[in-house]
This record gives C-alpha cells, structure tokens and sequence, in this order.
C-alpha cells in the first residue's frame, strides 16, 4: 500500500520501495488431490535470492529486496499490486521452462516490463537490459519465443550443471546442493550489478490484465510485421518547420522531443519485436512501389504518419491514392506532441488536411485504431496503444490473406485451402488484448474523444469495420 500510495499521488518513489527484482514464474498444478505444494520451490529460491541481495546492498531493514506472486492472485486487488510491482522493480526475473512460454500471464508480465525499459531506452538513448533470465527448466533454444531468444545472456556463467538440469534440478537433488547454492549467488550478483547499472526508474502502472502477451498466442510461430514512416527529412521541409525533431531521413523523425531521445520508427519496432513479431522498418517515400502495388498482402503493417507530411503535395497525393485502396491489414498512427508549439499552432488545420487526406483512415476500425489514427499524445500513450493496434492490423491480415494449396499438392486438388498468415495457423487468432488508456490517451485533434474504460467483462470494441 505504501508504494502504490507514491505511485497513486504522482510522487517520486524511494528506492527503499522498489523491489530489486520482480521474480516471474508459471504456477505448476498440483499432482494428485493433496499433493504437495510444488511452487513451494520457487519460494525458497526467492527467499535465497533475497538473503543474497539483502547482502549484497545496503537496503534497511523492511525494504523489498524482490517480489513474488505467491498469494496475491486469489485476493482482491491483485492485479493493482501486481501493476505497481511492475512498474517499480529494478530488474525482471523470468524464471525460464516450457511451462512459462506458454503462460499468457507470464507474457502479460513480461510484456509490461519489457515496456518500460523501452520508454526508458527513449528517455535517456542508453540500453536497458534490465531482464535477467533464470533456467528453471532448461528450454531448447529453438521453442524460445522472439523477446526470449532476442536477450544477450550467457548461462554457462552459472555453471555446467545448471545450464544441463536448471535451479529446480539443482534444488530437488541433494547431491547438487552446493551446485544450486553457487548458482543462486551468482544470479543474485548479477541482479543488484545489472540494478545499480541501469537504475530503471518507475512509471505510472499498467493495468496487467489488459496488457497483452510478450509470447503471442498459444500457438503462434514465427509473425512478421512491417512499420513505414510517413515524414518528411530535415532536408525538405515544410516552409518555416523547425529541423528539430527530423533527421537526414523519415526514419529519424523523433516527434516527441525533447523528451524522447530516440525516433518513433525504432520505438515503435522495439514496442512489436516485444509482442513476438519479426519486425521491419522503411520510408514512405522510399516504398512507393509497395504502396501502389495491387498484390495481395504479405505481412500486417503499422503506418506512422506526420500531419506535417501532408504539406509536401506529391507525399499528400500518394497518401490519398493509398487511402482510396483498401487495405484494412495496414493501420495508421499518428504521434502528437502538443508540447511542440508550431504543431500546437497549427494543429486543427493540419488535423483537417490529414482527414481531408486520409478519410478512410481516419475513421476505419475499432476505437483504438481510430484513436491511433487520430493522435497519440505521448510515449506512454504509444506504448499502451500500439500493441492493440497492432493486433487489429493482424487479425485483417489473417482475413484477406492470400489462400494457397497445401504443399506438394496440386493446383486445383480436392484439399482445403490453408490460410497464409503471419501466426502461422489455420484457425482465426485470439481475440486482440485491450490495454489501459489514461484520461487523455488520445488527444489529437480535439475532435475524438477519449476510448472508454474497459473492464474485465468488455475487452473489445464491437467495430471491427474495414472502413
């Protein structure tokens, strides 16, 4: 209570209250009626971890050393508690194994975090690898999903014995007992090195139920998304636009600073690579071809667009001549600083110009594709709305993807069909996760109003137009 009492009130939180480290792991069922406890191994390990840490800095007495789940899921307001430990942890835990990959949870959490090193990575343009991974049970590189397999991490560290069988085989055999314990120490070492090097600090919580998965769904392989950045480069310019927030091309529009440090393109592709998709970045202007094309789709798309990209009237005409086709696997956002005066002075009337554009657009989809597409007002508000966005984007594709013939059967056979989609399955994908919007998640043009607020009963938006 008395870290969300910070958090709540918009105060700064002592380090005293941050947890060193979240400690994320997959319930195990119990076995048998009356069997034992088996997550009663995952506590001790934390225990130990905290022992360690405890040792290891100069924390008061009292002060969070970790946090662990053990109890809070079946009481009321856990998913509050779980939110503040998210946002307010030094470093993130996962505890690997089969089970933790396919946990939805435990993708929710992992996303969450994952978010907020992002944020962090644009605040201040230095790396976060806040996550320090734990062999639980050992898992083959090849069933790593993207976010896993993407870490530089070296487990060999820890030791040969714990790279082959894991904590919890280190833990349950007596004879690795000295194993498990040196191992323990050094995943301790490495929390407190990698917390006093990063110093992530706190955001406001996320809503962890609405928060989407880090995995994908259950039975997704391998997902390609492409991003395209519509925006002009310091070099063509609108008359009298400040060069300030533009590079020597699209890629490098940053149009949320100064605040942000780094440009939208590369936080936008570091937001999807954490939803499991293999993701790419590229111009509008430098993708003409692709835009014009009349082939069937390959891939969901993100288009990010600069209501000042609509100055230039060559990009103004290819933009509406894009608007007119449809191409509902291709979502718009549109980033908005309104801490940025000559976009706040002029902001209703290239409002008006980007609509007048993009009409289609501007107006197709569920709430928060209309949301995006009609203004993101900060980083925070990215980070919690693109994931739905993007969801969208790849529910579309699935629907209009080109169908095949199996392979290794004839064109015209007697076999059904098989959908070519980005999460490799033949079955339509789990309904799209719906993250939290603050009171102003989306103000753009002042002419859309803010999403409602979603509960655990209403998920979705109804809409799920094509135009």
């Amino acid at each position: 209570m008395f870290l969300r009492s910070y958090l709540r009130d918009g105060g700064r939180v002592p380090a005293s209250v941050q947890p060193y480290f979240f400690l994320s792991y997959a319930h195990t069922p119990r076995f048998g009626a009356g069997g034992p406890d088996p997550d009663m191994w995952v506590e001790r390990l934390f225990r130990d971890l905290c022992s360690h840490v405890m040792a290891l800095t100069n924390l008061p007495a009292g002060a969070e050393a970790g946090f662990m789940d053990r109890e809070i899921r079946s009481g009321e307001g856990w998913s509050e508690r779980l939110g503040a430990a998210l946002a307010t942890c030094r470093v993130f835990v996962p505890l690997f194994s089969p089970r933790y990959f396919a946990s939805e949870m435990c993708g929710k959490e992992w996303f969450a975090f994952a978010q907020r090193t992002i944020q962090h990575e644009a605040l201040s343009n230095q790396p976060a690898e806040a996550i320090v991974p734990a062999l639980w049970v050992p898992v083959p590189p090849s069933q790593l999903p993207l976010p896993a397999e993407r870490l530089q991490f070296n487990h060999n560290t820890f030791g040969e014995r714990y790279v082959t069988d894991g904590l919890y085989g280190l833990i349950k055999l007596r004879g690795y007992a000295e194993q498990y314990e040196s191992a323990v120490y050094e995943l301790a070492k490495r929390i407190v090195r990698v917390a006093e090097t990063v110093r992530l600090g706190p955001i406001r919580p996320l809503d962890y139920r609405l928060v989407p998965s880090a995995f994908g769904s259950p039975s997704s392989t391998a997902r390609t998304l492409h991003v395209t950045v519509a925006a002009a480069s310091r070099h063509d310019l609108p008359e009298g636009r400040s060069p300030e927030y533009y590079g020597d091309s699209a890629l490098e529009w940053n149009p949320y600073h100064p605040v942000s440090q780094r440009p939208i393109a590369y936080v936008a592709e570091d937001l999807v690579r954490n939803l499991n998709y293999q993701t790419s970045v590229g111009s509008f202007d430098d993708e003409a071809g692709h835009f014009d094309s009349k082939q069937p789709p390959t891939r969901p798309e993100i288009l990010i667009v600069d209501r000042w990209a609509v100055e230039d009237e060559q990009r103004r005409q290819r933009l509406a001549a894009f608007d007119q086709e449809s191409r509902p696997w291709i979502n718009v956002v549109v980033p908005w600083n309104r801490y940025d005066h000559q976009s706040r002075a002029k902001e209703s009337e290239l409002a008006h110009r980007l609509e007048d554009t993009m009409p289609v657009k501007m107006s197709q989809g569920r709430a928060a594709c209309r949301a995006a597409a009609n203004g993101v007002a900060n980083m925070e508000t990215l980070g919690q709305i693109l994931p739905q966005v993007v969801e969208a984007a790849a529910q579309q594709f699935l629907r209009h993807a080109q169908v095949y013939p199996p392979a290794g059967s004839p064109t015209g056979g007697s076999e059904r069909p098989r959908l070519l989609g980005p999460m490799g399955m033949n079955g339509p994908p789990a309904p799209p996760p719906v993250a939290p919007f603050p009171p102003n998640a989306a103000q753009g043009n002042g002419r859309t109003g803010t999403p409602e607020h979603t509960n655990d009963n209403d998920r979705g938006d109804a809409d799920d137009s094509e135009s």
